[in-house]
């Protein structure tokens, strides 16, 4: 059942609130939590000595507030609204209302809390997958298609392909036969990010570098 205050501006409120403390340190329980920022949030000063639960509470509250306040607050309303104190960081109640004018105490998050957590969670995610994530080393061969292939084009056909977790490495010219020359290259890749099939029938081997590219076969692949 939610705990429900009268206005705390008067003192039928503020006895109200003196008769729920009796016993009690805080509002919740034997701990300070949100329940009682916010309902600090709304007593306009420190209650007299006629209640002196509620003032002992008061003194108790001041002297532990934070901008901050782990906790969430549990079904507890004040009714009436609460002039602003400077010191207490409550949030203030939305605008419009139901049939109470009631202020919300239930410590709904800010759209910076969210973002926040969003962006926790998310760099949490990406160093999960950088853990995760291996490179493997590919050599390949990399046919011309005659013996007339400007094979300085070729090279730099293949070089011009870049991607994300792409590295070209070292290269050299190996003969074929009949004064025709392949071209070996080393590569570098991370698992996650470059498929070599792919890379070879989506790149290599369609416009523009077909135009020196006749083929490209793996010669070795290994793990890092």
């Amino acid at each position: 059942m939610a705990i429900t205050f009268s206005d705390l501006h008067t003192e039928s409120g503020l006895k109200s609130l003196d008769q729920y403390l009796s016993g009690k340190s805080y509002i919740s329980g034997d701990q300070l939590t949100k329940d009682d920022i916010k309902v600090y949030a709304a007593v306009l000063k420190k209650p007299a000595g006629s209640f002196p639960n509620a003032s002992r509470w008061y003194d108790s509250v001041s002297s532990h507030i934070a901008p901050s306040f782990p906790g969430k607050a549990v079904g507890v309303r004040v009714d009436g609204k609460g002039a602003p104190v400077d010191a207490a960081p409550a949030k203030p109640a939305a605008a419009g209302g139901g049939d109470d004018d009631d202020l919300d105490l239930f410590g709904d998050e800010t759209e910076e809390d969210k973002k926040a957590a969003e962006e926790r969670e998310a760099a949490k995610k990406q160093s999960s997958k950088k853990k995760e994530s291996g490179k493997s080393s590919v050599l390949l061969d990399v046919k011309p298609w005659d013996d007339e292939t400007d094979m300085k084009k070729l090279e730099e056909a293949v070089r011009s392909v870049e991607m994300p977790g792409l590295f070209w490495g070292a290269s050299k010219l190996v003969p074929v036969g009949y004064g025709i020359k392949k071209m070996q290259i080393m590569m570098t890749i991370i698992d996650d990010l470059v498929s070599v099939d792919s890379l070879i029938e989506e790149h290599l081997t369609v416009e523009p570098c077909n135009e020196y590219v006749q083929s490209c076969d793996i010669v070795a692949f290994n793990k890092i």
